[in-house]
């Protein structure tokens, strides 16, 4: 699945107003004593450092900030990230650093004054992007695992259409598969030579029927399909491309994985329970954003959590 959540964005929306008042924080870092280990979650250790700097991040947005919660939120992050790498789902570095530079605008900084900001509030850049990426990326692990599990019920769906007079909404849906020229951790300086080869392709894309033949042609080139999906499905860095696309091609894109584009198999407006339910999730999703009605927390996502705090070794030395 491509489905990159926009959990982030709305996880940290409420920062906003926290993280300007902190420009009025003294010039000069924040210190911190010798770190010591607090807490060790298979394997990986979390410092008094680490909670120090999520305390400092708690306090920014205006929440109990004492280390008992700091140091229980980083467990449920080491966790997630944990169990992010172990099904190689995390988001690019590229999508987090362009997550945070929105951020920074959204707060009308740039990148270095968000930066500087978050250093003399004792928070640091790395460790604000770390909570991004784990924003971003456990949603999607959470979809994977449940599926429609969490859908909603057929009551649910005839009273939001009763509000949407007695309509139900319509929705795009897509058949995409992703093309991906790879580009090795190790070889970074090829990228330029495989975004040309990349958008060389494009023309010459035979269809998603022949992609892996095509693709066979190619030196390192590898075929996902990734089957239906929705429009209010499509992640937003790909979301764009996909809309503006003409033919049956996106532009491409660099990501950690090396120069990608999305091919568009078919797509057709369809209006059944899953579309529908889409949009009002997403309906739901901007009503987050803006602070009101908010939906209540994902229980399958509490209970993926509860499931790898039970299964850990958590040891505090």
């Amino acid at each position: 699945m491509i489905g990159i959540s926009k959990t982030a964005r709305t996880m940290v929306a409420g920062i906003g107003f926290a993280m300007m008042t902190a420009l009025v924080v003294p010039t000069g870092s924040v210190a911190f004593a010798a770190s010591e280990v607090r807490v060790v979650v298979n394997g990986t250790a979390i410092t008094s450092g680490d909670v120090a700097k999520r305390q400092a991040f708690l306090r920014l947005q205006h929440q109990k900030a004492d280390a008992s919660s700091a140091e229980q939120q980083l467990v449920e992050q080491t966790l997630k990230q944990q169990e992010i790498a172990r099904v190689r789902m995390s988001v690019s570095k590229d999508d987090v650093d362009a997550s945070f530079a929105r951020f920074a605008s959204g707060n009308k900084l740039s990148t270095d004054q968000m930066a500087q900001i978050l250093n003399q509030a004792g928070v640091g850049v790395e460790h604000f992007k770390a909570f991004i990426a784990v924003q971003m990326s456990w949603p999607r692990l959470v979809n994977a695992r449940y599926g429609s599990s969490s859908r909603m019920s057929n009551a649910d769906l005839v009273a939001r259409m009763m509000q949407n007079n007695k309509q139900k909404p319509e929705a795009t849906e897509y058949i995409l598969q992703q093309m991906i020229f790879v580009v090795p951790a190790s070889k970074k300086g090829i990228v330029g030579k495989r975004k040309s080869e990349a958008e060389a392709s494009r023309s010459k894309y035979p269809g998603c029927e022949q992609a892996k033949v095509f693709a066979a042609t190619m030196r390192d080139v590898s075929v996902r399909d990734l089957g239906r999906v929705m429009g209010p499905e499509l992640p937003a860095e790909w979301k764009p491309l996909v809309e503006a696309a003409k033919g049956n091609t996106t532009a491409t894109r660099v990501t950690d994985r090396g120069v990608e584009y999305l091919a568009i198999c078919s797509q057709r407006q369809v209006s059944d329970d899953q579309a529908a339910e889409m949009i009002f999730r997403q309906e739901d999703l901007d009503k987050s954003k803006a602070g009101k009605n908010a939906p209540p927390e994902n229980e399958n996502a509490k209970k993926y959590l509860a499931d790898l705090e039970k299964k850990a070794q958590i040891s505090r030395p």
